[in-house]
């Protein structure tokens, strides 16, 4: 198929034309090769239609693009045919209106579309107690959806709750159509300490006492998360009560403290000196208690 150049045929001498400046032409073209004016004329019959056909294509800003294409190519290779296609593939107006159309819907139904914004991804990191309690800068190495390693540093903020999210604006699933990336979202699992428990905004602890600081009552020091504390021991505790120390126990993002919790546990001796075997042997004869009498 032998190309045709639309401009030429509307008399147009370049490519750089407005769609104005192409109806004027084919107004004028169309006036001149009309079949009125040139009755019996063969060769103005078919002058009009390739005239229609330029206008047809060149009219449309979308096939007009496309065509350029093509135009700039032929003026590159004056000598070529640039189609080497069999008359029954169609014409050259069926490719530029054709197929072209087609890619052109596809082109338009783009950039129309409305821009989706990419999936949001979660994914859960552990920290210490002493890491959400104290805040700090902590590097991750997380997988991303290519399959790659990423290294992300995240500000966990002091005083973080468990299960409390971080997000990362822009670092989840890329969006469609030019709309935004989805976020990433990494949740915090505060592990426990072996010191320490949290539950809500409370720590709780193991208190040891032995059996006469039970008995009798005493002062000890007791460890917080950031200091040891001086309590009062009353005599005759047991084990497992709980004693509840106000504001030494997590942080709850309100300028203040929740409890620290000491349980009693009270702890026996596995070995025994000879003087603390004849006390405990002593006691067991003078002492009435039984603590399997529920009486």
């Amino acid at each position: 198929m032998i190309f045709k150049d639309y401009y030429k045929i509307l008399e147009l001498e370049t490519s750089h034309v407005t769609i104005d400046e192409i109806k004027l032409a084919y107004r004028a073209a169309a006036k001149k090769y009309h079949p009125d004016v040139n009755v019996g004329d063969s060769l103005a019959e078919e002058r009009i239609k390739d005239i229609n056909e330029a206008y047809k294509v060149l009219s449309v800003p979308s096939t007009k693009r496309k065509y350029d294409r093509v135009w700039n190519t032929h003026n590159v290779n004056k000598n070529k045919k640039v189609f080497n296609v069999k008359k029954e593939n169609g014409s050259i107006l069926n490719m530029f209106l054709g197929n072209i159309e087609k890619e052109d819907n596809q082109d338009k139904y783009k950039e129309h579309a409305e821009p989706i914004k990419g999936e949001n991804v979660e994914t859960q990191i552990d920290a210490t107690l002493y890491e959400a309690f104290y805040g700090l800068d902590k590097k991750i190495s997380l997988r991303t959806i290519e399959g790659n390693m990423k290294t992300f540093t995240i500000t966990i903020p002091e005083g973080i709750r468990d299960g409390e999210k971080i997000r990362l604006i822009g670092q989840g699933k890329p969006g469609k159509n030019g709309g935004k990336n989805g976020d990433l979202f990494i949740k915090i699992k505060i592990k426990d300490d072996n010191q320490f428990k949290l539950k809500g905004y409370d720590l709780y602890t193991d208190l040891c006492l032995t059996p006469w600081e039970a008995a009798l009552g005493t002062r000890v020091n007791v460890q917080s998360i950031e200091e040891e504390t001086k309590i009062y021991i009353p005599q005759g505790i047991q084990s497992g009560e709980k004693l509840r120390i106000p504001g030494k126990g997590y942080k709850n993002g309100r300028g203040s403290r929740g409890d620290l919790i000491a349980e009693v546990k009270v702890m026996v001796p596995k070995q025994l000196t000879e003087q603390e075997k004849e006390m405990f042997e002593k006691l067991n004869e003078i002492s009435n208690f039984n603590p399997r009498n529920k009486n």
